[in-house]
């Protein structure tokens, strides 16, 4: 018998690689779901919601894939909106200094898990 994994799942740690490849998923928040993406990036786990600060279109140019070419930035490939890995906030580009959504998330027992204290919750993972 399989044990279900614990509410908030997003996916395993060794999922997410340094500055590579994200995984994708949507959050229930404010009676919405909306698209997300957790990364690694030096060594600790960022989660956002998968929505450019300048246009409502989400970043990756390919499933999964935020980073920009040297890996030291996110980067919306839709219009080259640029944001910090760590802090989601904008560095450069036509998003004028707004933001990424930063979602709280946890790294435990090799599981990456979405922390819900927000009232944001888990929707549905995307396979």
């Amino acid at each position: 018998m399989v044990a279900a994994e614990p509410e908030g799942f997003i996916c395993g740690s060794g999922q997410l690689l340094e500055r590579g490849r994200g995984v994708r998923f949507t959050v229930q928040r404010q009676g919405s779901v909306t698209p997300a993406f957790v990364i690694r990036f030096e060594g600790q786990v960022h989660a956002y919601l998968n929505v450019c600060s300048h246009r409502s279109l989400e970043l990756d140019w390919n499933e999964g894939e935020f980073f920009a070419v040297f890996g030291d930035e996110l980067l919306c490939a839709t219009h080259g909106a640029r944001y910090a890995p760590a802090s989601g906030h904008c560095v450069g580009g036509p998003c004028r200094r707004a933001g990424l959504v930063k979602l709280a998330v946890v790294e435990i027992d090799g599981g990456i898990y979405l922390d819900s204290k927000d009232d944001v919750h888990l929707a549905k993972q995307k396979e």
